[in-house]
């Protein structure tokens, strides 16, 4: 597998869960992917509990050959990993098979080997589940919470790669996800996004 730095996330009030997020690249990818319709601790935990559930450590092989009915009930096990488990269930073993079928099953690879910005872009756009906001937001998570700075990325991760306190990206302790939040509410009362 390749080793990848360790990142700074501190977003789930879990010590054991944010460790999972700095230390396993399919962790963070995961995770990324379950952070929609949710609170951000909610998404980021899953991960952590995925494991719990499944007794091992995070394989994109072994999640992606799961019976997918199997998957699905460990997924929706209360308290589910997401508010929509059955569809998120699907999304997350279409997600480990990308990584399985293209990176060898190393989710590190995806990143570690990207050349520019634009080509880690392009890799996190391709990911099931991920659109272009948020392949734009882990381009800045890998910017700002693990040193993966490839020539260009901030072009490609737009305004997330600004210092105001908008993203996951800028989430680094207890404080930081306060002021994301109280950002995110400033800007919805100002009838704005958080790419604003």
């Amino acid at each position: 597998m390749t080793r990848t730095a360790t990142g700074t996330l501190a977003v789930t009030g879990n010590q054991d869960a944010d460790h999972l997020l700095n230390t396993e690249p399919l962790a963070l990818l995961l995770g990324m992917l379950l952070d929609q319709q949710i609170p951000l601790e909610w998404a980021f935990m899953g991960p952590y509990r995925l494991t719990e559930r499944l007794g091992t450590e995070l394989d994109a092989h072994n999640i992606s050959e799961h019976d997918p009915d199997d998957f699905a009930a460990v997924v929706k096990t209360k308290p589910a990993l997401h508010r929509f488990p059955g569809s998120m269930a699907t999304r997350m073993q279409a997600l480990c098979h990308h990584v399985a079928d293209h990176y060898g099953g190393d989710a590190g690879a995806l990143w570690a080997s990207a050349a520019s910005g634009e080509e880690l872009f392009g890799r996190l756009r391709a990911l099931p589940g991920y659109g272009d906001e948020k392949a734009r937001i882990l381009t800045a998570v890998l910017a700002k919470r693990f040193d993966v700075r490839p020539e260009g990325w901030e072009a490609c991760a737009g305004p997330f790669a600004d210092n105001e306190p908008r993203s996951v990206a800028d989430i680094d302790s207890p404080e930081a996800l306060q002021r994301v939040r109280a950002w995110k509410k400033q800007q919805k009362a100002r009838g704005k996004g958080k790419d604003q």
